[in-house]
Parts: C-alpha cells; structure tokens; sequence
C-alpha cells in the first residue's frame, strides 16, 4: 500500500504558514517562530502579503507565488478569509493544512456554514485538514512545531492526540518537568475532516509512536473513531482520557467543541472493546503510559505488595480492593521463604511487612520469594526513608531481580529529597515507579485493565448464532406494520411478538377492550393472572395503577378491569386508551427480577444493557452496558459488573439461576439488535430468572425508520463478523472446500499458510524475502475491521476436525473511501484449479457492496501467472511509476 494520506501533514517536506507574521503574540507569529525555534528541517516559506521578510525569511504573498510544491499549509488568519485561502491551496496542489483559526462550527450558525463551506472545497480538492479551531501538530523527532503553543515538546515514543489546545499546553509543560518525550502531539479542534480515528489510524503505524495518550471531549462519527481506536490498540497501547463524565461537563464539553456527548459508561463500553484503558485524571494517564509502554504484560491480577512500613502497605491494600486486584494469597513454600529470610516479627501475610531497619538485601529476598510464587501476578516494591534505610542501595538491589522476571515489577519510593537519587536510578533503568501507594496501584490496575481489554477486542461475535431459528422477517413485518400506522411505541402483544421471533421465552398475553373480553382472555391463559393497562403513552404502567397482580377469580378480573380504567383515566386524562392485557402469573419461588434493555446513544448507537429490575430499577441504578454483537465471554463480563450478580449465584436457599438461559437471552438481544435497526429502544422488565430457566414478563419496544444505510450493520459502532459470507464450495474433483472472512483465532492456521509457501509465492505475495509473518503482521492480518477490510479464506476440514488454510484474498479500504487495494495468495500444492478466481470474484462482490468503485493491487513483473488471472477478470495493469519491476493491476467495480 501506499503511503498513509496524513503522511503530507505528519512528514511534511515543505511547509508554508499562511498569516505568518511579526506582531507580537499574533498566531501567525508564533507558528512560524516555533516551527524556526524546533529545528524544521524542511522548507519553510511564510506567506503574508503585507510583507516582504518574515522574521528574517523571504515571505510570499500566496501559495502559487512561492514556484515549489508544498506539502501542508499552516492557516493562521480569520475564519471568514480561510474557504479562500483553502481553495487558492487546493488549486495549486497542497494536500495538507492545519486550521488554527476559530470561529466555525463551536461559534454558532454562522461558523457553522463557514465551516460547511470549508469542507466543501478540502472535498473538491482532496485536501485533507487537521482543526479548525485547534492548537497544531507537534512532531519533536522531525524538528517540527507548527503550533502556538509556548511549550516545548521532548522527542521521544508518547503520542498525544487530544481534542483540547489547552490540555495540550497543560500536558507539555508537565511533562517537560517530568522529562518524558513525545513522538507526536495533535490538537484535533473541531475535527471537522480528519478525526480521531484518521489519527490513530496512522499513530498505530508509526514506527517513532510506541504508546498513544487520547483526550477526547465528544465524538463525530462512531464508526471511524471505534475503527481507529481498535486498529491503534491492537498494535500498542492506547490511554484515553474523557471530559464530560458527568451531565454538567457534557454540556460544556459539547460547547466546547460541537461534536457529540454520549453516555459515560457507554463510553468505557466502547473503550473496553477497542482494547484500550481509561485514566481518570491527567497523572493517572502518565502512570498508565509509563507502565504499559514498559513493556509488562500480566496473566492475572493477583498482587503481591513488599514495603518497609504498615501504613502505605494498608493504603495500597485499601486501593487494590477499590479497583477489584486481588491481593495474592502467598503459597506455604513462599511463606518459609520469607520466613527463614525476614525477622521473626515481619507480617506473616500480603503486604510482606519488612519492618523499618529493613535493609537492602532483605527487600532483595523478599522481592525474589514473592516473584518466584506461582500464585503472584505482579509485585510493588515500598520503601519510606527511616531512621536505617538506605533508598539508593535499595533501588539497587531490586533492579536486577526485577530485570530477571517476566512479571512486573513496579517501584513506589516515597518522600522527596533523600529518595531523589533512587527515583534517578529507576529512571535510567527503566524501571516503573511511582510517588504514592495509590498512584503504584492504580498502575498495575492499568495492566489489569489492559489484559482484560485485549481479550475483549479479540471478540468477533457474528449477528445471528442460528439463522434458521430466528424469524427475522416475521419481527421486520410486525415493526413495519407499526410503523405503516404511524406508531413508534409497540403494544405489548408486539413487543412480546418480536421477543418470541427472537427465541425469548415470553408469558402468554391477551388483549382484552371491554370486562367481557378480559374474563374470557383469564379463563384462556388460566388463574392465577396479570392485568396490565395498554396505553402507548405511558411507560410506567405502576404510575398509574395500572397493574394487578395475582388475580384468582371471575369476579376479580371485571372489578379490577373498571378500576384500572378508571384510575388510568383520571391520573394520566391525555392517555390513549387500548385497554388491557391479560396474562398467566408466571410462578417462580426463586425467581429474581432482571432487566434487559436496549438504548441508543447519540455516539455508539444501539448499546445492551443488563442489571436489577422490577419497579425499583430507576432508583437502584444498577446496569452494565455493552456494544452490540456480544457473545459469551463478552456478556460474562458484563453480568459480572453488576451488583444483581451476586444475587443470580446460589444464595441461602435460593439454588443459582439458570445461567445458560441468560445468557442466551442477551445474545438473543444482541442479534434483535443487528438485525432490526429500526429499534431505538427496549425494556424487558421484568425478566423473572430462576434455576428453572427465565421468562420474559413484560416488554416495550419504540421503533423508527431507520436511515439509508451503505450496509446492513450501518447502525452499529463495532461491525460484526459478516457471517452472511460464509459459503461453501466444491472443486470439479468434488473437494469441499468453506469460503469465509479471517477470525482472529485463524492466527495459528495463517502463519502455516504463509510458513508453508514456497519461497517464490511468498516473494511473490509480500515482494521481499519473508519466513513467516511476524507477531506484528499476524495480527494486522487476522484481526480485521470488518467495515474498511476484508479478508476471505478458504480452509478445507482436515479428518481430525481441524481446519487447513489453502488461500486467502484480501482488499483494505483507501482513506477515500471510494478505491482499495488487493492482495491474493493461493497455496502452491493448489494453483490452477480456480481457487484464486473465486475467491477473487467474491472479494469483488463484497467490496462492491461496500461503495467502493476501484480495485487495485500491485503484482511483480515476474509473477506471469497472477497477470494473466488478473487480465481473465477484467483487470488492466500498467508499469508503475517508480518503473520497479512492479505492475499496477486495477479495475472498476
């Protein structure tokens, strides 16, 4: 592939600052100072008409006057003067800009058509921008500062990319006292055209990046910002940090920077399955860059603490139970361990307490007996400076044990000037540490976290788990329906109706409009029964006692049915009136009441959620929400953060609910939710579960049209495994053969493949000498986003059940959204009998579906046979421009 379309704003050879001036403390001014003072090793042309030398340069009065391509324009004049500056840019070959100005989308209508204007020509021109509104980029190891900002940023391997200018600033000039460097820094402002997850797109790429720090106030679009976020975390580590946590910062945030505000835990949903980790506050998100950039990995969360004082030992226990570590149990072997090595009034449990005269070779032995326990995941080194110890010597002895094991290893020396020296000492060699318990904690948390989310983003659910047994058509009728009648709120006949087409084991109701209806809608599902008032106004059926329960007789039914009436009426005078709904009391002795919901956030879309029912749910507040597709290990963890958990195992003698049934209701859910995206949302309340299995008791759906979409999974902000194109096919010689998109499970039989290709197909497909794949490009090549890529393998079933990989036809998407660039590779052993046509072919067909217009790939010269294929299905290939021994091949769709 080529090169990433922000490489024109990230390693620019040329730049002109637009505006670029003199007058003190102007934008301009400051831009074109910086990018002087940071060494830009590039060519640097100020354009200001008004001027013939700018701060000592040649100045130019545009763009076109300057004679000598330029790659990025950096704007630094007045909002009304930037659609020109742009367009006359545009015109003359710039494919890069950074907007510093303000005054667009954040300053109201106005700005708002200022800013559409704008777009409009970067569009016309291809000219991507990075703002407006925003405080520039930073790349330090290029000797590039295009920013206003008075701060200096380090070179090293951090990434920062945040939507705030002033975090920005407020980040740098912290981290300049701490000495900690940056690969690049990004101030995103309104992200009108390049966004967060353009951004992070080409971070998770850069060589110079070894870890990304996010600050986000809103999002734009879902989809590119949850594509970029889990293309970057796959590759390296990914810290965000959000403002707006609360209702109060939303609303600032949103005015801030016009993009939208969603639901907080929404948002650490969508975090977990990206595979990224969020910090709370500016410092948490330093201690969780330097833990995770440190290269420490953890298995479990189990935490062995060694101190030389009680007191933080507590505060950091204190800290672990908050954020759900395990204190590790010490193994009878460590115990004698410790107890041979340590004074016999050391604390005999975790924390090991070494007393205060501990001494160095004592921290040494202790360390080394906790590391050596199976039982123990990580361990933080303590040390407070006391009348005997000696910090330096300490920090000395724990170093090497520490560079001897896989486990992580995090130092907290507390204090100031007589640990100073020991804190050098770790940094330099490279050892994690931290000031206070809570921050060494909150750390290795960070690893926890991190473990937990890369296990999540390793899930690929598919929509539907048994197509055959789902009547998805049947739902869609039922909503259409609805809808043709002008209804967005579903009866709850309806509700219950797509529950059922869904497999959700539901109670069977009536609907009953006069006393007589309902008498003999009892006497159909059988005493004891529910009455509920059927109102497409009200929501809270309790509300207005519109409820009874345990109805036994005749009698009852016609009595309850004119009081509910009757009361419905006069608390809610406006409601819409269908009558009632009747149905058997669902008997349950061990029966808890759970709730199941669907919602829609204005960021992610339709998102799941799980937690306590019954009338109390408002109050009690308990949910856990995820982004749809789930699977199993997925909703585990999501039932598993609820407090109504507890209550679902075996209690006194209540016997454990049904788990299986559960959890094959929220799949259930999970699959409504792909398939219909007419849903906007949905309560099951209750859900009555118990060890006999669950039952749906009440439901309510609202539902709209849903907008044109380019594809079926349009609405979801984490695309699904297409299981839509899996098919199988049988060669001419009757071979079966399944063709279907890459898992990232498929890792195994995708490093076999390309391990067993000869060495001329291997040179042939990657065009250098290649074994096998490396970690790195296994997972690039097996853990896919689904909505920009596609990787189609065919396997063929091996007699003991496994699969063997024997091709593999692959397009990813270019930034425009519009062409894409291919590659094919089939097994030597299975050349020639059609295999790479139709798995070509149907590439094709998928990338069609997908909008886009044009495939292209570049094949060697040598490489006859895959020319001659391209050209039998349609493609017409031409020398490449670099004249390489490479030939372009495309083709419209």
């Amino acid at each position: 592939m080529g090169p990433h379309f922000l490489s024109r704003i990230f390693n620019p050879r040329s730049v002109a600052v637009i505006g670029a001036s003199e007058r003190t403390n102007a934008l301009g001014t400051l831009v074109f100072a910086n990018l002087i003072d940071a060494g830009f090793k590039g060519e640097l042309y100020p354009v200001n008409p008004k001027h013939d030398t700018v701060q000592g340069r040649k100045a130019y009065p545009d763009v076109e006057a300057i004679g000598r391509p330029v790659d990025m324009v950096v704007v630094a004049t007045p909002a009304r003067t930037v659609p020109g500056i742009l367009r006359h840019c545009g015109e003359h070959g710039v494919k890069g800009a950074v907007v510093l100005s303000a005054g667009f989308a954040e300053s109201g209508r106005v700005g708002k058509r200022l800013e559409q204007e704008v777009m409009e020509i970067a569009k016309e021109y291809d000219l991507r921008l990075i703002g407006p509104n925003c405080l520039g980029i930073i790349r330090p190891n290029r000797g590039m500062n295009a920013t206003f900002s008075k701060n200096r940023a380090l070179p090293g391997n951090l990434a920062l990319v945040s939507q705030s200018g002033a975090i920005c600033t407020g980040i740098l000039d912290w981290a300049e006292s701490q000495e900690i460097g940056f690969s690049a820094v990004v101030s995103m402002g309104d992200a009108s055209d390049v966004d967060f997850g353009d951004v992070l797109d080409y971070l998770a790429l850069d060589r110079e990046t070894r870890s990304i720090l996010v600050y986000v106030e809103g999002v734009r679009n879902a989809r590119r910002f949850m594509s970029g976020l889990r293309a970057a975390a796959r590759m390296k580590p990914v810290i965000v940090i959000k403002s707006g946590r609360h209702a109060e910062g939303s609303r600032a945030a949103m005015s801030h920077t016009g993009a939208l505000v969603g639901a907080d835990d929404v948002f650490d949903a969508a975090l977990e399955r990206a595979g990224a980790v969020r910090a709370m506050t500016i410092q948490q998100l330093f201690s969780a860059a330097r833990i995770l950039s440190s290269g420490y990995r953890i298995e479990g969360n189990r935490l062995a603490i060694v101190t030389n004082a009680g007191g933080p030992g507590v505060m950091a226990t204190d800290r672990a139970v908050e954020l759900d570590i395990a204190m590790a149990q010490l193994s009878a072997a460590t115990m004698e361990s410790l107890n041979k090595a340590l004074p016999e009034q050391w604390s005999h449990g975790n924390p090991v307490d070494l007393l205060g005269d501990a001494d160095a070779k004592r921290f040494e032995s202790a360390l080394k007996a906790c590391l050596d326990d199976d039982g123990v995941d990580g361990t933080i080194v303590m040390l407070t400076p006391q009348a005997m110890t000696d910090p330096l010597g300490v920090a000395q002895a724990v170093t090497p044990v520490a560079r001897k094991t896989q486990k992580p290893v995090l130092a907290c020396w507390m204090g100031d000037n007589q640990v100073r020296t020991a804190r050098e000492h770790f940094t330099k060699e490279r050892l994690p540490h931290f000031t206070t318990p809570e921050a060494s904690v909150e750390a290795f948390a960070y690893l926890a976290a991190h473990k937990r989310n890369q296990r999540l983003l390793l899930q690929v659910p598919g929509p539907l788990s048994d197509r055959t047994r789902t009547d998805v058509q049947g739902a869609r009728l039922i909503i259409e329906s609805a809808l043709s009648e002008g209804r967005k709120v579903l009866s709850t006949m309806e509700s219950k109706a797509i529950l059922s087409a869904f497999r959700i084991p539901v109670t069977q109701t009536m609907r009953a409009n006069t006393a007589s209806e309902a008498l003999v809608a009892a006497g159909t599902v059988g005493y004891p029964v529910a009455m509920k008032i059927d109102s497409p106004d009200i929501t809270h059926k309790s509300d207005v006692q519109g409820v009874r329960l345990n109805i036994a007789s005749a009698e009852s039914v016609r009595s309850a049915f004119q009081t509910m009436i009757e009361d419905t009426r006069r608390l809610r005078p406006d409601a819409r009136i269908n009558g009632v709904t009747i149905e058997r009391m669902h008997k349950s002795t061990y029966g808890r009441e759970l709730m199941v919901g669907v919602l829609r956030d204005p960021v992610f879309g339709p998102v799941i959620s799980f937690g306590s029912g019954g009338t109390s749910v408002e109050v009690i507040k308990d949910r856990a929400v995820a982004l749809p597709p789930l699977n199993e290990v997925i909703i585990e963890g999501m039932i598993a953060r609820t407090k109504v958990a507890k209550l679902l195992k075996e209690f006194r003698n209540m016997p454990a609910v049904d788990d299986e049934a559960l959890e094959q209701v929220l799949l259930r859910v999970s699959e409504m939710v792909c398939e219909l995206p007419e849903i906007q949302d949905m309560d099951i309340n209750p859900l009555i579960a118990d060890e006999r299995g669950l039952a749906a008791v009440d439901a309510r759906l609202s539902v709209d049209y849903p907008p044109s979409m380019p594809d079926r999974y349009a609405h979801m902000a984490i695309h699904p495994y297409p299981a839509h194109l899996v098919n199988n096919w049988q060669l001419p010689d009757g071979i079966n053969l399944t063709i279907r998109p890459i898992r990232p499970e498929d890792a195994r039989i995708e490093q076999e493949f390309v391990r067993n290709l000869s060495p001329e197909a291997r040179y042939f497909r990657f065009m250098q000498a290649v074994h096998e794949l490396t970690p790195h490009m296994l997972v690039r090549f097996t853990q896919i986003d689904y909505d920009r890529e596609m990787a189609l393998i065919a396997v063929r079933e091996q007699p003991d059940g496994s699969e063997l990989q024997i091709a593999v036809a692959r397009y990813t998407a270019n930034p425009d959204q519009q062409s894409c660039e291919f590659g094919l590779v089939v097994a030597d052993e299975w050349q020639g009998r059609g295999i790479g046509s139709h798995l070509m072919n149907e590439l094709m067909d998928v990338a069609r579906s997908r909008g886009l217009r044009t495939m292209e790939g570049k094949v060697l010269t040598q490489n006859t046979n895959m020319i001659a294929l391209m050209h039998r299905l349609g493609f017409t290939s031409r020398n490449s421009s670099e004249d390489d021994g490479i030939k372009v091949v495309s083709k419209r769709l």
